[in-house]
Formats: structure tokens, C-alpha cells, sequence
């Protein structure tokens, strides 16, 4: 199954390009998900897009994706927060309450990318938030973090077809907490950031909430309910998510880091978080606003 997205907020795809893309092996006619957003149609068993062709469609504003035909909804969604289901860096914000912003937020970016130890990185930026009062905390919960574009129509319409939906963060539970609730998360997992006194000690109570924790995050909730890998939707953006992509069934970066969106299954620059509902075979009349 050959899905081509682009970002809903500028809807251009047009049947031309899935003929395009199709390179003429398209084996049924196109099946419109959104119309001018999202577009699925079945090609030729074996039939695979070359790397350099599927540069050519991002340059674009196109994602490509090449899936095995067959059942693809799944039962579970695993997603992280900072920067997937929201639009900021959780820590990165209180840093710049410090005065520290610019320090922290060059570390978050090459932890992401996978150039530092996650564990290490998160010590270090933590450390520098010591002292910073508990309320500053929640002011910067309700004054300065976004929800990501489709996010509540993808929890919306994952719980509203049966589907189990948890929040795996490597940030930190005062927001989880928060997001996991404005969403309809049915649980939440991040770092716990310790207090003394109304203030942040600059510590992270043990133990963090890394790429190991996701993996074994999507691998307790599977076996819980009685499912599988298999069962299982993935989104994140930064190295620590990979793992977790790479198991699941589904699994998305999205607008993630190149040395995760290179080695990840699959990949999504341009949709957003409506685009995890369309390569599961999602027509937009099915989608809960």
C-alpha cells in the first residue's frame, strides 16, 4: 500500500501525482483519505520506491510510504511527548527560565539526535535547573506549551474505535501528567523531577525514563492487554524513541531528527499527527474532531 501525505494545512496532492508516484504499477484506483492530504493506493507486490526518488517527493513537501497491504489498525498507541504530541521541549522551556536556555537547548538537540548518552544529557540539564520554584513549573505548563496539530483528533479517534493510548516521555511527569489529561491518555510515563522545600533540587529521581524504559513501556502494555508488537502504533521524534519505532508494528518519526528519521520505519516530515490515523487506513469521515 503506497500513501502519499503532505501538511493538511496546505492540502496540494492532486491524482497526477499518484499516478507520479505509482510510476504506473498502481494496481487499484486511488482511495482518497483527506481530499488534497492524504491519498492510499495499492501497487505491485514487491514494488519499492528508491531513496533518491523519495528525497525528490520531500523536496516536494510530499511524505511516501510504502507499507504491506493488509490489516493495518492497531490496537495500541505509544507516543512520546516533547515536541510529538506538543510543540516544545519541556526542558528547554524551564531552562529559559533561568537563564540557561540556550545552553540546555543545544544539549536537548544532540541528545535527540543521538550524539549524547540520554541518561547523561538529562543529568546535566536537569542539574542546571536547581533552585527554580515549583510555580514557575506550572506557569510554564500553562502559559508556554502547545498542543501539536492533530493530536487530540488521533486520540479522539484511537479511543473511540477501542484503541489504548499511553504517553512514554523521557521528560517529566508535572507534564505528563497535564498533556496526558488534555488529550485523553488512558496512562502516562516520564522522569520525576525532585522537590525540596517548593523548589527543583536538580536532580531526576531515579530511575530515568530513557529508550530502555519506552521499550519496555510498549512490551508491559502489550502484555497486559493480551497483544503483541505488532499491536502497536509508534510515535516519537529523538534518538531515545528509536528503539521503540523499531519494535512496533507502526512505527513513525515524525518531523524527527535525521539520525532518527534515517533509521526509523517510517517516516513523516510534512503531515502531522492526523498522519498516524491515515497509514492506518483512516478516511477523514472517520476521523473524531
Amino acid at each position: 500500500m503506497l500513501t502519499l501525505l503532505c501538511n493538511p494545512a496546505s492540502p496540494e496532492l492532486t491524482d497526477a501525482a499518484v499516478r507520479e508516484a505509482g510510476a504506473g504499477l498502481a494496481t487499484s484506483a486511488p482511495r482518497w483519505l483527506r481530499r488534497g492530504a492524504a491519498v492510499e493506493v495499492e501497487v505491485a507486490d514487491g514494488w519499492a520506491m528508491e531513496p533518491h526518488d523519495q528525497d525528490s517527493w520531500r523536496a516536494r513537501g510530499v511524505d511516501v510510504v510504502v507499507q504491506p497491504d493488509g490489516p493495518r489498525r492497531r490496537r495500541v498507541l505509544l507516543a512520546d511527548m516533547d515536541s510529538t504530541m506538543i510543540q516544545q521541549e519541556c526542558i528547554d522551556e524551564l531552562a529559559a527560565e533561568v537563564g540557561v536556555g540556550e545552553r540546555v537547548a543545544a544539549i536537548t538537540a544532540r541528545a535527540m539526535n543521538g550524539e549524547l548518552d540520554f541518561a547523561e544529557a538529562l543529568a546535566e540539564r536537569v542539574g542546571l535547573l536547581r533552585g527554580l520554584p515549583l510555580q514557575v513549573v506550572r506557569g510554564v505548563l500553562d502559559e508556554r506549551i502547545t498542543l501539536a496539530p492533530g493530536g487530540p483528533e488521533l486520540l479522539a479517534t484511537t479511543a473511540a474505535h477501542g484503541g489504548y493510548a499511553a504517553l512514554v516521555s523521557g521528560g517529566f511527569t508535572h507534564f505528563t501528567e497535564q498533556v496526558a489529561a488534555r488529550l485523553g491518555f488512558d496512562e502516562h510515563r516520564a522522569n520525576t523531577l525532585e522537590v525540596e522545600d517548593g523548589r527543583l533540587t536538580g536532580r531526576v529521581v531515579p530511575p530515568v525514563v530513557g529508550q530502555d524504559a519506552k521499550v519496555a513501556a510498549l512490551r508491559e502494555i502489550t502484555a497486559r492487554l493480551g497483544l503483541g508488537p505488532d499491536d502497536v502504533v509508534a510515535v516519537g521524534d529523538g534518538a531515545n524513541d528509536l528503539p521503540m519505532l523499531q519494535l512496533a508494528g507502526l512505527g513513525v518519526a515524525l518531523h524527527a531528527k535525521p539520525a532518527v528519521a534515517d533509521r526509523a520505519p517510517v517516516r513523516v516530515d510534512h503531515g502531522d499527527l492526523t498522519a498516524l490515523l491515515f497509514l492506518q487506513g483512516y478516511s477523514d469521515d472517520e476521523i473524531v474532531r
